[in-house]
């Protein structure tokens, strides 16, 4: 979230200023996206990509999550590469791309034999019998998995691990 800097900290360079593309318009501001890294801003109201910016991070549970994204703007700003995502281990991604294939494949009708047949392909699934092959079990929970990242559980994954 972006808006303007204020008075009494020295000006600095916008250079980014005509890389942001609007897209859309709402109560809270305007949300824009910043185009070789698609990150996306919130411009509050009365505020433009060539006006001199400061960032507001609001203080709450997301903070961590927050701060991040503000560290990728900056690196996008200074024209350094990004860092690695840590949000996400190679194995959870892995994990996401199954459970949405096969909720994907679950709602355009198809069979948990089937969605196993995709996955694992068709020599695997029929090593085993159906009814109590490990894989329609694993089928199962990832389409399971899957109906609910669409259902919003996705942004639970998105946020950083917080200890208790």
């Amino acid at each position: 979230m972006l808006t303007q800097r204020p008075d009494f900290l020295p000006q600095a360079d916008n250079s980014l200023a005509d890389r942001f593309i609007a897209e859309r318009d709402g109560p809270e501001g305007a949300y824009s996206v910043l185009r070789e890294h698609d990150l996306q801003i919130l411009f509050r109201p009365g505020v433009s990509p060539t006006d001199q910016l400061a960032a507001v991070i609001p203080i709450d549970d997301d903070i961590l999550d927050r701060i991040d994204a503000l560290t990728r703007l900056s690196r996008a700003w200074l024209e350094r590469p990004p860092l690695r995502d840590t949000r996400l281990t190679v194995d959870q991604r892995r994990r996401f791309r199954l459970r949405l294939r096969a909720a994907d494949g679950r709602m355009n009708g198809a069979t948990y034999r089937e969605i196993a047949i995709a996955i694992y392909g068709a020599a695997r699934v029929e090593t085993d019998p159906w009814k109590t092959s490990p894989l329609r079990d694993a089928v199962i929970g990832f389409v399971e998995a899957g109906m609910a990242l669409i259902g919003g559980g996705y942004l639970k994954l998105l946020r950083h691990r917080r200890r208790a």
